[in-house]
């Protein structure tokens, strides 16, 4: 067999295993994994982890928000700082406004990503204008370009769907076998005591960790799977950031239902204490849902360890410490009135590595499975990525698991002007990295061009395994014959 390309010499891992062995490439796909395997080109990783490439599946890139401001990270730069953090692929979301069509939507992001992405992508459809053609029409249209994802809010007034729409998108993504995410916190009680604080003239970054309490996140999430449930749908909760919030989905997955669970590392390393810095240094900390605290971040540790969260995302939100993001509304704006969100893309994979393996909280393989291999199975991409197997794309990752960095916003090797795990010592670090066979990193050192990354039109998710749930109310055999749900 003729290889292009051989790694040799390193210790494989992937979800379920580690051992050592080369990895032969060719044609941009794995062809061999065995000892003493040659090629006219050699990696030597003595001494390194051959991992699967990450896979970003949570991530803001040249997206606006509903109130106009722009992601200052676009396809060139996001993907630039995905790949130097050991990603060979992500999944932006693909945002829809109301008044825009979800094709129009699609095509915009496509028209952004193309000539620009060093790594693999795809999108998540959000959608916030569920119109009847959107969902008779559009959202199957999508499905078939591949985009098996669509993303919802409960909060937010310009982006937020009432429980009969999300319904609606829950039935119209079961019956094409999409996936269904939601950022869930409840809308009312945010503006409830947003507008309490504000009026009493709590306006610093550091009341945003109070106006979204763990009640808000709670309510959602109970009310969002018990609507998944009822019609037997698939749905992620992103960004889970609460004990009870977590506990929710735990015991959803316990009793049979196809629930899923996401957290980031800001929830893991970072606490509202942050959000009390001097003057509007805190905005550089605020996300929704917030930042919470120190017991907050040992409960959702133990979540990741009993698998609770199928996927580990960075959450990336890039808004700069100026007018163009987070201080648009002027350097004395409230909490209200600043951007929501921080950067992460390039140490999603590092935090999880350091104080995740090395720190003895999780294994190896655990690791492989919250970075690369859970998202591939949950979002239509497995086998072609997520893993090291014969046929997978060659997207690899080789990892210097005793390199130790000192976190820089440098760096991060993105458009923002900080980053909020600035000092923090990481040990672990990805030092080439290959998408397709192709080396985009290699040293610490982009390689590769921009625009050679292909959008990924992914499949229909597999949930075998989960026996979901049956409403009477809506079982013909039981309802006196009505079809009301697929």
């Amino acid at each position: 067999m003729t290889m292009d390309i051989v790694i040799k010499n390193g210790t494989v891992a992937t979800a379920s295993d580690t051992f050592r062995a080369d990895v032969g490439i060719a044609g941009g796909r794995i062809t061999a994994i065995a000892d003493d395997l040659s090629a006219a080109r050699e990696i030597d990783a003595t001494g390194k982890l051959v991992l699967p490439g990450g896979i970003e599946a949570h991530c803001h890139i040249a997206q606006e928000s509903a109130t106009g401001g722009m992601t200052a990270d676009d396809y060139r730069s996001g993907s630039i700082s995905a790949a130097f953090g050991g990603n060979s692929c992500f999944i932006p979301f693909a945002a829809q406004h109301r008044g825009m069509g979800v094709l129009e939507t699609l095509d915009l992001y496509d028209s952004r990503a193309q000539g620009a992405s060093v790594i693999d992508y795809g999108y998540h459809l959000i959608v916030a204008d569920p119109t009847e053609k959107a969902l008779t029409e559009e959202l199957p249209q999508a499905f078939a370009r591949g985009v098996t994802s669509f993303k919802v809010f409960m909060t937010y007034d310009l982006m937020k769907i009432d429980d009969s729409q999300f319904l609606d998108i829950l039935s119209v993504a079961k019956s094409h076998g999409a996936l269904t995410m939601v950022h869930a916190e409840n809308s009312g009680i945010i503006k409830w005591i947003s507008d309490r604080l504000v009026a009493s003239g709590h306006t610093a970054p550091r009341y945003h960790a109070i106006s979204h309490p763990a009640a808000a996140e709670a309510e959602a999430i109970n009310r969002a799977i018990t609507l998944a449930r009822f019609v037997d749908a698939p749905l992620l909760i992103v960004h889970v950031s609460t004990p009870e919030g977590a506990g929710l989905v735990a015991q959803a997955r316990l009793e049979g239902a196809k629930i899923f669970g996401e957290t980031c590392p800001q929830y893991l390393f970072l606490t509202k204490d942050d959000l009390d810095r001097p003057g509007m240094e805190g905005a550089k900390f605020m996300c929704s849902p917030p930042v919470r605290d120190t017991p907050t971040q040992e409960a959702l540790w133990r979540h990741l360890q009993a698998g609770t969260f199928s996927v580990f995302s960075s959450d990336h939100a890039p808004y700069r410490f100026d007018a163009s993001g987070k201080l648009s509304k002027g350097p004395e704006a409230t909490f209200k009135q600043i951007a929501n969100g921080m950067p992460g893309l390039a140490l999603r994979l590092p935090l999880l590595f350091s104080e995740g393996v090395r720190g003895g909280r999780i294994t190896l393989n655990q690791f492989v499975a919250l970075g690369a291999t859970n998202a591939a199975k949950l979002y239509g991409m497995h086998p072609q990525k997520g893993t090291i197997a014969i046929g997978a794309d060659a997207d690899i990752a080789i990892w210097d698991p005793e390199e130790t960095r000192t976190v820089t916003v440098e760096g991060q090797h993105d458009n923002m002007d900080y980053t909020p795990f600035e000092g923090r010592q990481v040990t672990g670090w990805p030092v080439t990295v290959l998408s397709r066979g192709e080396t985009v990193i290699d040293g610490g050192e982009l390689v590769a061009e921009p625009g050679r990354g292909r959008f990924v039109a992914r499949a229909r998710p597999d949930f075998t395994g989960y026996p979901g749930t049956r409403t009477p109310e809506l079982d013909p055999a039981w309802n006196f014959g009505a079809e009301i749900a697929p």
